[in-house]
C-alpha cells in the first residue's frame, strides 16, 4: 500500500485533495496569504513533514502555529539565486529519503521568472526522476503578482507533473482551479471549487447554485431605455421601451433571460448603474444579458472593469452606430454569465476604482501606493496601469517640471528621484500613453522630455520600485515636493528697485497744452 497525503481542504471530494507517493503537485497563488493560509492546513493534516522555502524565513511560514500536524518538523531556507534553484535537486537527493514526509517548497513567483523555458523544463524533469528515485512527495507552493507566467508555463508538464492547480480570490471567496490531479490511480481534471474560509481552514463554500431558470419565455424579450435606438420605435413586439434606467431595472426583476439594455449619458451615473446590474445579476442569475450602451460619454478604463465585474455582458461604445449595436445584440443571445459577481457591493467597488490619492508623492509614499494596487487580485494581471520614467530635456530642471505636472485623475501619482520623475498612471493603458500625458502636462511632452522608459507588466513595476526605493537614501525618501528657488537679485540694482508706479492726472485744454 502506497503512502498517501492530503491537501486537508474540508468538504472537498477526496480525489481532489490526495496527494500520491511519489509525487509531484504544484498549486499556485497570487496572494501571498493565501498560500501561507494554505500551507499550514496542509502542514497541520500531516503526520511527518519538511518545509523548504525561498521567499521568507521558514518559521514565519508557520506562524500561527497550525492547529496540529507533526511535533517537529525539518525547516530549510534556500537563497533566493538562480544556482541554488538548479541545485536543488541534488540538494534534495542528499538530505531527504521516504521518511521525509510531505515535502513542501515555499517559493515568490519572481523566482522562477531566473530560469528560461528550456531551464525550466530541464529543472522539472530532473526533479521528477530524483522524487521517484527516493520514493517522495514533494508539494509546490508558489505565490506573486507574476504568477501567471509561471501558469502559463506550468501547462506543458502534464507528463512531469501530477497535478497541477490554482487558488484565486474573488473578493467574498476563493475559487481552488485544477488543471489537473492525479491520485489513487484516478486522474481528474478541468474542476472548479469555490472555497470559503474561516478560522484560517478552506473548506467548500455552501453557496446557492445559479441555476438555469425553467422557463425561458422571455429569452427573446428585449427590455431597453428608449435612447439606445436613438430615437427610433421598437424594432418589433418583443422589444419594451422605458423612459430612464429605473424602469428598465424595475421591469427586469421579474425576468429570467432577457436582454436587459441600459442607457449610459454620464459619468456620474456609473455608481448607481453598478448597483443596478449588481442586484440584477445576483437576484435574476446568469441567463440575464445585460448590456449597457454609452451615449454621449465614454468610459474610463476603470469605469468599464467595475460594469464587467458586477455581471454586464458587453458595453457598447459610444461610437458605434446603431447598427453595429443591434449586431452585438444578436451575437450575446444564447450566452450564459460564467463570471463569479461578489455579494459585498460595496467592497468591490473599492477594490476596483482607483487609488484615492493624486498627483505629487514622497518616494516612500509613492512606492507603498504602487505596491497596494499591485497587490490588488481583483485588478487584471499585467493591466492596472504603467509606470513611466522621464528625462527632462538639459533647458529645465526637473522641479521645473513638477511645476507643469497636474495629474487630475485619481490613482495618477509623480514622484521624483534625482534627475527623473516617474509617473504612475492608474488603470492606463499602453496606447493611451501619449492622450494621458498630454493631459498631465500643461506643455507639449515631447518638448519637456528627452526621453522616457514604460513599465507595464506587474512584475516590471514591482522590481522597478524595489530598485528605486533601494538605491535612495532614506532620508530623500520621505522629502516634500521640491520648490524653484527665488532668483537672487544684484544687491546694486536693488537699491534701485522701482517701486509701484501711481497713475497721475493729466488735464488738456482745447489749445492741448498740458498743465
Amino acid at each position: 500500500m502506497k503512502n498517501r497525503y492530503a491537501l486537508g481542504l474540508q468538504q472537498v471530494q477526496q480525489e481532489l485533495i490526495t496527494l500520491q507517493n511519489p509525487g509531484f503537485y504544484w498549486i499556485t497563488s497570487q496572494r501571498q496569504e493565501d498560500a501561507r493560509i494554505l500551507l499550514r492546513q496542509v502542514v497541520s493534516h500531516q503526520q511527518a513533514a519538511t518545509l523548504v522555502s525561498s521567499d521568507e524565513k521558514p518559521q514565519s511560514l508557520l506562524t500561527p502555529d497550525p492547529l496540529s500536524g507533526p511535533a517537529r518538523i525539518p525547516l530549510f531556507s534556500l537563497p533566493a539565486s538562480k544556482a541554488s534553484l538548479q541545485q536543488l535537486e541534488s540538494d534534495f537527493a542528499r538530505v531527504l529519503n521516504s521518511r521525509s514526509g510531505l515535502v513542501l517548497f515555499y517559493s515568490n513567483a519572481a523566482l522562477w521568472s531566473k530560469l528560461s523555458e528550456d531551464e525550466l523544463t530541464l529543472w522539472v524533469k530532473r526533479m521528477r526522476r530524483m522524487l521517484i528515485k527516493k520514493q517522495i512527495t514533494l508539494l509546490m507552493i508558489t505565490s506573486g503578482a507574476s504568477i501567471i507566467h509561471l501558469r502559463n508555463h506550468l501547462q506543458r508538464y502534464f507528463r512531469q507533473l501530477d497535478g497541477v492547480a490554482h487558488l484565486e480570490f474573488q473578493q467574498d471567496s476563493w475559487q481552488y482551479r485544477i488543471n489537473w490531479w492525479y491520485a489513487a490511480d484516478k486522474l481528474l481534471a478541468d474542476r472548479a471549487i469555490r472555497l470559503s474560509c474561516n478560522e484560517n481552514q478552506f473548506s467548500a463554500a455552501n453557496e446557492v447554485e445559479q441555476t438555469i431558470p425553467l422557463s425561458l419565455n422571455d429569452e427573446n424579450q428585449f427590455l431597453a431605455q428608449q435612447g439606445v435606438l436613438e430615437g427610433a420605435p421598437p424594432l418589433s413586439s418583443q422589444w419594451q421601451l422605458f423612459s430612464d434606467n429605473e424602469g428598465v431595472f424595475s421591469r427586469a426583476q421579474q425576468a429570467n433571460a432577457a436582454t436587459v439594455i441600459f442607457n449610459l449619458a454620464h459619468n456620474q451615473d456609473i455608481n448607481t448603474l453598478a448597483k443596478m446590474v449588481h442586484s440584477l445579476r445576483r437576484s435574476r442569475g446568469n441567463a440575464l444579458k445585460i448590456v449597457v450602451r454609452e451615449i454621449s460619454t465614454s468610459l474610463r478604463y476603470s469605469d468599464e472593469r467595475l460594469l464587467l465585474a458586477c455581471g454586464v455582458n458587453a458595453i457598447v461604445p459610444t461610437a458605434a452606430t446603431l447598427s453595429r449595436f443591434l449586431t452585438t445584440l444578436e451575437g450575446i443571445q444564447g450566452q450564459q454569465f460564467t463570471r463569479h459577481v461578489p455579494a459585498n457591493l460595496a467592497a468591490l467597488m473599492q477594490a476596483l476604482q482607483p487609488l484615492q490619492q493624486k498627483g505629487y508623492l514622497p518616494l516612500e509614499n509613492f512606492c507603498a501606493a504602487v505596491q497596494q494596487l499591485m497587490s490588488n487580485t481583483l485588478l487584471p494581471e499585467n493591466d492596472k496601469g504603467l509606470m513611466v520614467a522621464l528625462r527632462p530635456v538639459p533647458q529645465l530642471k526637473p522641479e521645473q517640471i513638477l511645476t507643469l505636472c497636474k495629474p487630475r485623475r485619481f490613482g495618477d501619482l509623480v514622484t521624483l528621484i534625482n534627475d527623473r520623475i516617474y509617473l504612475f498612471l492608474s488603470s492606463c493603458r499602453f496606447n493611451d500613453l501619449d492622450i494621458a500625458l498630454k493631459s498631465i502636462f500643461s506643455l507639449p511632452h515631447d518638448e519637456l522630455f528627452s526621453n522616457r522608459v514604460v513599465w507595464f507588466e506587474d512584475n516590471q513595476i514591482l522590481s522597478e520600485v524595489h530598485k528605486i526605493r533601494q538605491l535612495t537614501p532614506v532620508a530623500q525618501r520621505e522629502a516634500p515636493m521640491p520648490t524653484m528657488d527665488a532668483p537672487q537679485d544684484n544687491p546694486a540694482a536693488a537699491s534701485h528697485t522701482r517701486g509701484a508706479q501711481t497713475p497721475q492726472p493729466i488735464i488738456l485744454d482745447l489749445d492741448g497744452d498740458r498743465r
